[in-house]
């Protein structure tokens, strides 16, 4: 009940028109930003974040426009996937296995319809979920003391370097780069200045909004320049019937529920993210239900699987954000960079001292699902025109937001040009295919990793056992551990099996 009456007040906070008026502005240019290919939701959302800011918005205001574009670029995604074979961004690239061969056949409309209703149950239970299971878990992380809090930002690092790189070594570079950068800054103990090399702009460290523009924003333009794509997608334009036989919506229902329970787990876990909770999904219904072996043919169960688990992902990603302060996905990560620039401390002391952001947020995230819903299928036609637009229009947009956006925050033109070095960084981390994800859970976590450490060690006068003296710790070191072990040998496993169906399918050829 408790529940019931919080999220009462939640939607008291969420039902204003200006609250209401931008989570409808964030869900649509969410849905063109993750429609776009190559930009996605955490590109979205740092390219925004100039803007939240700059129009002074308060702190649930802000969130519930970044929250609306990051559900939003989840829906989006689907939209170039299925009409030019090209994922939106990496969760959605399950859904071309199936949605372009529907596409092929005539069945484009029935497909992005499909796919948007998928989006919005899978959306719609993981809210649900995260608003019944962030209190519980907040009641569990109040047990955490300096020495659990450290080994859950070691799982952190351990599980989402895991997932966001197949090459374990680069994740960990990026990782310790993140760390790195954190570091910079006055001592917060001995008030000694660290890295600044007498730079009094260091002082206050690396500003997280700057690093995050300059690494996602910035770099893709960069990337634009180097291959110089000046020309403009070629979408489908005719996509037919925009609405599913009941039939079909009655055959793919189970899937989208079981795949949402899915998705929502991986969603929970710190670093899973919703590129697992899309894969997870679609492998596990293709073993279910595929006894024709209609997968990747243009099966709608093939459609509807992928977005049911990436959308409930999306949702469940925000549970360990606000409850335990540890991002579960990429963009996750960029949100709680918003949430700390606001002087927002997520964690479990987030829903006592400030209720109204996190019910508020939580009551605009089901707001936002029924906007999407009904924006995603009749506007689909108009989404599929803006595929159109030619990068080198696009691009310039991107750099003058994050400029002028960046500006306006600071007022320093030191934060521009250290904007435009996190953009070449980015630029050169790119082209040697090294994840940027842990480089910002570095520099997010890494003053809060280290004062936990230097915490729990000075409680118990120097000695480093006690990071492993009691059942939680232990449990999440395990759990760091296998989650940083686990994809290498999942890796290797998924290329054997590849490598086999291949020369399988060759065989058969022959």
């Amino acid at each position: 009940m408790d529940t019931l009456y919080s999220l009462a007040d939640g939607f008291a906070v969420a039902l204003t028109w200006q609250n209401v008026g931008l989570a409808l502005l964030g869900c649509f240019l969410g849905t063109l930003m993750g429609a776009l290919p190559g930009l996605g939701p955490s590109n979205g959302v740092a390219i925004l974040i100039p803007l939240a800011f700059s129009l002074g918005l308060g702190a649930t205001p802000s969130l519930i426009l970044l929250t609306s574009v990051y559900y939003g670029a989840m829906y989006g995604g689907r939209i170039s996937s299925i009409l030019l074979n090209i994922p939106g961004d990496e969760p959605a690239m399950m859904t071309c296995l199936d949605g372009y061969p529907m596409a092929q056949a005539g069945r484009a409309g029935e497909a992005l319809a499909l796919s948007g209703i998928a989006s919005f149950i899978g959306s719609f239970l993981a809210t649900i979920g995260l608003a019944l299971l962030a209190p519980q878990l907040v009641k569990i992380a109040l047990l955490f003391g300096p020495a659990q809090y450290f080994a859950l930002f070691v799982l952190a690092f351990a599980t989402l370097g895991g997932i966001s790189s197949t090459n374990q070594a680069k994740s960990a570079f990026a990782a310790a780069l993140g760390l790195g950068l954190a570091m910079i800054g006055v001592d917060s103990q001995t008030g000694v200045p660290r890295f600044t090399f007498g730079e009094t702009h260091l002082y206050d460290g690396i500003d997280f909004l700057v690093a995050i523009v300059g690494l996602f924003a910035l770099s893709e333009v960069f990337v634009f320049l180097e291959h110089r794509h000046g020309g403009a997608n070629k979408a489908a334009m005719d996509i037919g019937r925009l609405t599913p036989a009941p039939g079909v919506l009655k055959f793919t229902l189970p899937t989208m529920l079981r795949s949402s329970g899915l998705g929502f787990i991986a969603g929970v876990l710190p670093g899973a993210g919703a590129s697992l909770g899309s894969f997870l999904a679609y492998s596990t219904e293709k073993r279910l239900v595929d006894k024709e072996g209609t997968f990747g043919t243009g099966d709608p169960r093939g459609v509807a699987a992928p977005e049911a688990g990436n959308n409930a992902a999306a949702g469940g990603a925000l549970v360990p954000m606000l409850a335990l302060g540890v991002p579960g996905s990429g963009t996750t990560a960029v949100l709680l960079a918003v949430l700390l620039s606001l002087n927002i401390t997520p964690g479990p002391l987030l829903f006592t001292q400030q209720p109204d952001v996190v019910w508020g947020l939580i009551a605009a995230l089901f707001i936002a699902n029924f906007m999407l819903l009904a924006m995603n299928i009749p506007m689909v036609g108009l989404f599929t025109r803006l595929l159109l637009i030619p990068p080198r229009i696009l691009m310039p947009v991107v750099a003058m937001v994050s400029f002028v956006g960046i500006y306006g925050i600071s007022g320093s033109t030191f934060d521009l040009m250290v904007m435009i070095g996190f953009g070449v960084l980015g630029w050169v981390l790119r082209k040697f295919d090294v994840p940027l994800v842990p480089i910002i859970l570095g520099t997010l976590l890494g003053n809060a990793m280290e004062n936990n450490l230097r915490r729990a060690i000075t409680i118990d006068n120097g000695n480093w056992g006690t990071l492993i003296d009691s059942p939680l710790s232990i449990t999440l070191w395990t759990v760091a551990i296998l989650g940083f072990v686990a994809p290498v040998i999942f890796g290797k496993v998924l290329k054997r099996r590849m490598k086999m169906a291949g020369s399988d399918e060759s065989s058969t050829q022959d």
